[in-house]
């Protein structure tokens, strides 16, 4: 076992800064508990003084138990007029009740002088006293030294004094920024070395780290070398997501310390999670997935046709720099009906559900995802409705009713007044037909309302249930109006929560799909309690 690493994801604050990529709170939540049953150290939830939304995530957290991860909060050094115990954003971040604290600081001098629009020697005040008020009161205390290369660049010594005062004032962990993402991977070694050096020969034994952003294309290259070069700590994000171009991507850095380094990490007992967390991800933040990104884009580990493919199947380890399966991807042979064999076999497995590899339903099953994945399905974030299917194809699904017919109206009475929605349904519960109607806000609402309306007499569990989340993404744009799209809808019944999918050229037809899908799954359940 080599050296270990601490893994320090931000996704969740410096990922959620990346254009159009935006969280709900129950969102960052899901992601959180994926991380922690991922294997990463620590998960910087926000920044708690900045906005409301990062204060109710924390206030949520509270209320739940991590199995492995530590629970980061974010924020800056003191501000220069306010004494630490008065500095509203360290009492925000003391009240949010994290196991660490991350403190940004100012290392590179210009931003001293022209953005703080104070003294150097202050900065290193405000460093030290921040950490020294906050290290008493916190698990764990981290220093990012903000534009550390730059200001490295500019003037070397006063950079290199930030960080002594940040050890001076108790940090565990100095972390290195590339905060412009303008630093090459030739720079980083040598930075690092002496930082390491220069600390340890002013007495301190504290953990170097390194957080690179990825305007030059060299994030995780520098991420990397710091680890190569020393460092014990590195920052990034789940498929690179940031400002601007994006932070140092986890999904590549996690990998290539573990199979290509040599080195330990926590993640190294459940790294066969991190494509399903890297889709996790995408589908929460609803974007679409990079089919090529390396390790767990769907092109990663695809081969089409001619000598590829030839070789492939002889010896993998020909055209694949590593097993896809042992990141949670599958081999991909495009003219091949074998893709995904694996996949599902495993996902029976975790359901309890026995299927032979030879199993002639095996075929049905594989036959009919690549059907719907034709389709536009995508069952990474809607897993409730892959293993219905399964059980389908299976004959283990119970019919627990037959849909006749519905309608959905919506009715706009008064333009300074939002529309009134009604759906009808019309469905069979055994010899019994149900007729019923329910208002809603807005079309899905109302149909949701009216399938449950219409059920819950026949299933009363169903009272208990209720839509967590809804989106929608437009599969193709170049149809206009008439574009597929694909919904995803998350249910909860207070005690676990459950994701299904549904696609359509009608937006209503899809949310249909996904909720009839939500309510098999929670009667399934119920069945397989009793």
């Amino acid at each position: 076992m080599g050296r270990s690493i601490e893994i320090y994801d931000t996704t969740l604050r410096d990922g959620t800064q990346a254009e159009n990529f935006n969280l709900s709170v129950e969102d960052k939540i899901r992601i959180t508990q994926a991380l922690d049953k991922l294997g990463i150290d620590f998960i910087e939830g926000g920044w708690p003084g900045s906005n409301p939304v990062s204060a109710e995530y924390f206030a949520q957290m509270r209320k739940i138990k991590l199995n492995y991860a530590k629970l980061a909060a974010f924020g800056s050094t003191r501000h220069f007029k306010n004494a630490p115990e008065d500095d509203p954003n360290l009492q925000a971040l003391l009240d949010a009740k994290p196991q660490a604290i991350t403190i940004f600081g100012k290392s590179w001098d210009i931003h001293v002088t022209e953005a703080l629009k104070i003294e150097l020697a202050d900065n290193l005040q405000i460093i030290k006293d921040t950490l020294a008020y906050l290290h008493p009161q916190v698990e764990h205390l981290i220093y990012d030294a903000e534009h550390f290369f730059d200001g490295y660049k500019n003037n070397e010594e006063y950079a290199l004094a930030t960080l002594v005062k940040a050890a001076e004032g108790g940090a565990e962990t100095l972390v290195l920024c590339d905060t412009n993402g303008g630093t090459l991977p030739q720079e980083v070694g040598p930075i690092v070395q002496h930082v390491k050096k220069h600390i340890e020969d002013h007495g301190h034994r504290v953990k170097i780290g390194i957080h690179s952003h990825n305007d030059s294309e060299s994030a995780v290259a520098n991420a990397l070398l710091a680890l190569d070069c020393g460092a014990d700590h590195v920052q990034g994000t789940i498929n690179g997501f940031g400002e601007r171009c994006g932070n140092a991507n986890l999904t590549s850095i996690i990998p290539a310390i573990i199979f290509k380094m040599g080195l330990d990490c926590g993640v190294q007992r459940n790294i066969d999670q991190l494509y399903s967390t890297s889709r996790l991800v995408n589908e929460l933040a609803n974007l679409p997935h990079n089919r090529y990104q390396p390790y767990v884009g769907e092109s990663a580990f695809a081969h089409k046709g001619g000598i590829h493919v030839s070789a492939v199947k002889r010896n993998p380890t020909t055209y694949e720099h590593i097993a896809p399966d042992k990141v949670g991807n599958i081999r991909r042979i495009l003219i091949s009906d074998q893709a995904g064999r694996s996949n599902i076999l495993h996902k029976a497995n975790l359901w309890g559900l026995k299927i032979a590899p030879n199993d002639p339903v095996l075929n049905a099953i594989i036959s009919e995802l690549k059907d719907l994945e034709n389709k536009g399905f995508s069952f990474e974030g809607a897993e409730a409705s892959f293993e219905i299917l399964m059980r389908r194809a299976m004959g283990l699904q119970r019919n627990y009713f037959k849909f006749e017919t519905f309608r959905v109206m919506n009715h706009k009475y008064r333009m300074d007044k939002p529309p009134l929605t009604e759906a009808t349904i019309r469905l069979f519960v055994g010899g019994d037909e149900v007729h019923t109607a329910a208002m809603g806000d807005g079309p899905v609402n109302a149909l949701d309302n009216a399938i449950r309306k219409a059920l819950v007499r026949f299933y009363p569990c169903l009272e208990e249930m209720q839509l967590a989340d809804y989106k929608v993404r437009v599969l193709t744009g170049e149809h206009g109006t008439e574009a597929k799209v694909r919904v995803l809808v998350e249910s909860t019944d207070g005690h676990c929560s459950w994701s299904t999918v549904g696609v359509s050229v009608n937006i209503i037809e899809a949310s249909w799909q996904a909720l009839v899908d939500s309510i098999n799954y929670k009667l399934m359940k119920e069945d397989n309690r009793k």
